[in-house]
């Protein structure tokens, strides 16, 4: 059972319904910073083409429950790992591997561990405000280098057609928002923050 200590660390609910985000994490453990995802769900959604057919941006987001399933899954499906050797859901060059995945939500900032299917926390404040108040978003992180955007492309994509496979919201957003985490997350040397995007269930 989840004890109410647990919810209140895990999950800080805004004053306005608009900003807040209720994340349903059915078995997830917060040890020390690391939190526990559910596994991934690996079927399901709509098939390739519809989900190419409907997929857009939308920057509306209603205050409905996005649970700790979903977010596992969109997780999973942006950069998760999909083959026992260890390749991923998006391709790099060489299979570097080095793009970072960074979760903004109610209880701080997050980074994704695909490995062990946890999130590892990294900022504490509710940053949701400064993006537009979207009730999550994703901030992707890689090094400066020559093919580090085409792979920043891929997990983004990969992000978006989720979405429209299960109906949720997004928008990939730059310019005002790369700023908001630059300088605040403890990137690895030669990191930048390359784009960001937002989720949220589109307005009732």
């Amino acid at each position: 059972m989840i004890s109410t200590s647990f919810i209140r660390r895990s999950v800080h609910f805004s004053a306005s319904a608009l900003c807040a985000v209720v994340l349903s994490w059915s078995g997830a453990v917060l040890a020390q910073g690391v939190m526990n995802l559910p596994a991934p769900e690996k079927t399901g959604g709509k098939p390739l083409m519809e989900a190419l057919a409907e997929r857009h941006a939308a920057r509306d987001f209603s205050d409905k429950v996005i649970s700790a399933q979903t977010l596992s899954d969109l997780l999973w499906a942006t950069w998760g790992i999909n083959r026992p050797d260890g390749h991923r859901t998006a391709p790099t060059a060489r299979n570097k591997q080095e793009v970072e995945v960074f979760v903004v939500m109610a209880s701080g900032v997050w980074r994704y561990d695909a490995k062990d299917n946890t999130l590892v926390k990294e900022l504490d404040e509710d940053y949701r405000a400064q993006f537009d108040n979207a009730p999550l978003s994703f901030v992707y992180a890689a090094p400066d280098g020559r093919y580090d955007p085409l792979h920043v492309g891929a997990l983004f994509q990969n992000a978006g057609l989720y979405s429209a496979s299960v109906g949720l919201n997004n928008v990939v957003r730059g310019d005002n928002y790369i700023p908001v985490l630059q300088g605040k997350l403890a990137l690895p040397e030669g990191y930048k923050i390359y784009i960001t995007q937002s989720f949220g269930w589109p307005p009732q």
